[in-house]
């Protein structure tokens, strides 16, 4: 078994789509027009036939409290791995990207956390080698 997709709930699809490749760097795999939304993918250019995330429409009445609360205690929805957190945080926020954490190393790794424009915190992550 291996995870081929993950959902992430956005407000705007075509904002996301704009800020998640624009911005970060992914590119869109998949854009299926359902409607007044899309089956919207997008994948890391580094595993193009990886896990796909699914920009998601956040219009569920659930979404909006459940993300608030993990937006307010600063709970990111989902964790992405760099190579680089310091040089992705330079780069990001050279960007305009807006950090609620700045790199910190917590150990086994060194993390920071970013607002997406869409609705949630992501967080980057840079696992460090076992000792």
């Amino acid at each position: 078994m291996k995870i081929a997709l993950t959902s992430l709930f956005v407000d705007d699809q075509r904002e996301a789509l704009a800020f998640y490749t624009d911005v970060l760097g992914f590119v869109k795999r998949q854009d299926i027009p359902l409607g007044i939304h899309s089956w919207l993918t997008v994948v890391s250019p580094e595993s193009p036939d990886g896990p796909e995330l699914l920009l998601e429409p956040s219009s569920h009445p659930a979404v909006k409290p459940y993300r608030d609360a993990l937006v307010h205690d600063g709970i990111p929805l989902a964790q992405f791995a760099v190579a680089d957190v310091e040089a992705e945080h330079a780069r990001l926020t050279g960007l305009g990207v807006v950090f609620t954490q700045p790199p910190l190393d917590i150990g086994a790794a060194v993390v920071a956390i970013f607002d997406d424009t869409c609705g949630n915190l992501i967080q980057l992550m840079e696992p460090k080698p076992d000792e």
